[in-house]
């Protein structure tokens, strides 16, 4: 039921909306007014809100999951590290309360969760990067971040004391599939809320129309001068600034609220910026304005080696990365840390990620804004992961101030995309990048798509080859010194010239051959333990065209330490050329090892057309792969200079994951 009460402060009329709301700030002097059962309460000033560039705005009304509900209240958090969020407070039909998160374009939406007492983690026992126990929750969250928040601004109806300037100590939860979680430290029982990022089109709001507006609306900027050199400063995320670097004297200031204040003049940039500030391209179909240049360093064996990460910022779409080393250039986004697994390996988004490098990154230049409170020399420990053409980078803070840590998802871009999008002249890349993704690799689909297609092919033409026998006739070997036969005679038997030895020549009934394909001859004798040589000539009967071939037969047995072995084979089979078409005539002349079995040796010998052979299939294989292999070779080299900077090198012993 609404309430209306004066405002303690100022004397205005405040009314409370909802039955459940507990405190309302006054619309004239932004005192935090809470109801009692006594009546209303004064609680203190709250700042004014600053305009934050939120496409939400007080009142504005939607749909979650089938249930309709209105913002009615929004309050504003400072991080202990810099910066602020901001928490609005939806009331659903149904007498319920909601919180949505808004940080850096992104939006968490949870709802009190019931907990046993004494089962949820104590603030101190809590880890980042670790899992969190004691949630009634079937989903695995991680700490992804504690620290200490507070009370700086607030407007609306809010269903809990809000204390102007109060101090909270929390911790945010990350789970798998968008899972989110906070434990509210504030009170002597901590408070869970479990709930899930989600995006506006999900919330279902209302006013889509204007909600669309304020998305799509250009970077306002703000001009100041800096207060050391008195040059004059552009603040394109004036609302989200903590640090700006002065590019006109290389000062270090602090920002507060438009309010700017020296800290210190820092060194000059080993690198020069390749983007000048100002500069926007689009990025995941929006406008995307570089507002801010760091460099950062990792020192290996006494050597310091730089890099250049350039902030880029859209309201609708928060903070992005450019991140450029080498020449090699990679758009980084962040990433859910209860999203990623880590042990050895990462895993994200069903990939599997090669640990790359694992060292502490410095700061050594800013310039430009940012959203944290920046400072030369500020450390983390950079943990980086490979898997082309991505990298995932997890990030700890080392130093006092708020425990997180940061996971993020770099995707390779080719430089000259980025001299499109900026119209920029880059150098070009050296070496090779952790990330950068081999060109050539479609080959491999490329020669597995013909190689099946080869194998189709080739085993369709053995299936349906014409093969057919044009010539089948067995011959008994038998050395004898007797007149020459007639030529009629089907063989012509030849004297012996040696004892050992024993030759026959033989002349086969003509036959006929077909033009345009293949001849094969096979022979078959029932040799054992001994050899058969025949030399054979195919004559053309009407032009004398002759073709030689040889098939050796040799087979032997035996048995040897009581096992059986043999060697060679009883069959020998050879394949000519296609010969034109015409009457063939075989010249036999087999020469064998003296016989000394009663029966002699039998010939049998085959002439077959139009046979299938393997050996052209696998030749054709193997040109096949002729590139893909000499593609191969030039893979692993790119492969081997990617790793070659690594620690976890996996081409050195000692290398790969630990």
């Amino acid at each position: 039921m609404a309430y209306q009460a004066g405002c303690p402060a100022c004397g205005a009329q405040v009314l409370f909306k909802s039955g459940s709301s507990v405190v309302r700030i006054c619309e004239f002097c932004h005192s935090a007014v809470a109801r009692t059962d006594r009546g209303v309460e004064d609680l203190g000033r709250v700042a004014d809100l600053t305009d934050s560039g939120s496409p939400l705005d007080l009142g504005i009304g939607g749909v979650y999951r089938g249930l309709g509900f209105q913002l009615t209240g929004r309050a504003q958090l400072a991080h202990s590290a810099g910066g602020f969020w901001d928490e609005w407070y939806a009331l659903f039909t149904d007498g319920g309360w909601g919180w949505l998160a808004e940080a850096q374009g992104r939006f968490y939406l949870t709802f009190p969760a019931a907990v046993a007492p004494g089962t949820l983690p104590p603030f101190d026992h809590l880890q980042v990067g670790r899992p969190v126990a004691g949630l009634p929750s079937q989903t695995q969250f991680v700490a992804a971040e504690k620290g200490v928040a507070r009370y700086v601004a607030a407007g609306g109806e809010i269903p809990y004391k809000l204390t102007p300037g109060e101090h909270v100590r929390y911790a945010d939860l990350s789970g798998m599939g968008g899972e989110f979680g906070t434990i509210d430290y504030s009170e002597d029982r901590p408070l869970l809320f479990l709930g899930r990022e989600v995006t506006l089109e999900e919330l279902g709001l209302a006013n889509v129309q204007r909600v669309r507006e304020r998305e799509a609306r250009q970077v306002q900027a703000a001009q100041l001068n800096c207060p050391q050199c008195a040059g004059p400063l552009e603040l394109r995320a004036p609302d989200r600034a903590e640090r700006v670097g002065c590019p006109n004297c290389g000062s270090l200031l602090d920002v507060n609220q438009g309010r700017l204040r020296y800290l210190k003049t820092l060194q000059p940039p080993p690198q020069r910026m390749s983007i000048p500030l100002g500069a926007a391209a689009e990025f995941e179909g929006r406008p995307q304005t570089v507002i801010g240049f760091v460099v950062r360093s990792v020192e290996f064996d006494g050597v310091r080696y730089f890099w250049q990460e350039y902030l880029l910022y859209n309201p609708a779409t928060g903070f992005r990365w450019l991140v450029e080393s080498d020449g090699h250039w990679s758009y980084v986004k962040p990433v859910p840390p209860g999203e990623v697994t880590a042990n050895g390996r990462a895993s994200y988004g069903g990939r599997s990620f090669k640990k790359f490098q694992d060292a502490t990154a410095r700061v050594e230049f800013v310039t430009g804004e940012f959203y944290w409170k920046v400072e030369a020399g500020e450390l983390a420990r950079a943990t980086d992961y490979a898997a082309a053409p991505q990298m995932l980078s997890r990030e700890v803070p080392v130093g006092p101030g708020a425990q997180e840590v940061n996971w993020s998802l770099g995707t390779y871009v080719p430089v000259k995309e980025i001299e499109r999008k900026f119209n920029v002249k880059l150098p070009r890349p050296s070496g090779v990048a952790p990330n950068q993704p081999f060109l050539h690799k479609k080959i491999y689909g490329y020669w597995l798509a013909l190689t099946a297609l080869a194998v189709l092919a080739g085993i369709f033409f053995i299936i349906a080859a014409p093969r057919k026998t044009v010539f089948d006739q067995t011959y008994e070997l038998r050395a004898a010194a007797t007149p020459t036969p007639p030529a009629t005679a089907p063989f012509q038997p030849a004297p012996a010239d040696a004892d050992d030895e024993s030759t026959q020549v033989i002349f086969t009934e003509p036959f006929a051959l077909r033009a345009r394909q293949n001849v094969r001859v096979k022979a078959d004798v029932d040799v054992d333990n001994t050899w058969v040589y025949v030399a054979g000539d195919l004559i053309n009967e009407e032009t004398g065209l002759v073709q030689a071939f040889d098939l050796p037969v040799e087979f032997y047995s035996g048995v040897e330490d009581g096992e059986y072995w043999t060697e060679g084979s009883r069959v020998e089979a050879t394949h000519l050329p296609a010969l034109p078409e015409g009457r063939y005539t075989m010249r036999l002349e087999a020469q064998w090892e003296k016989w000394n079995k009663p029966t002699p040796p039998r010939l049998h010998v085959k002439v077959e057309q139009g046979v299938p052979r393997v050996l052209n299939l696998m030749l054709v294989l193997g040109a096949l792969a002729l590139v893909p292999f000499l593609v191969m070779l030039r893979h692993f080299s790119f492969e081997r200079r990617r790793w070659a900077d690594s620690a976890f090198n996996p081409y050195e012993s000692g290398g790969g994951d630990d």
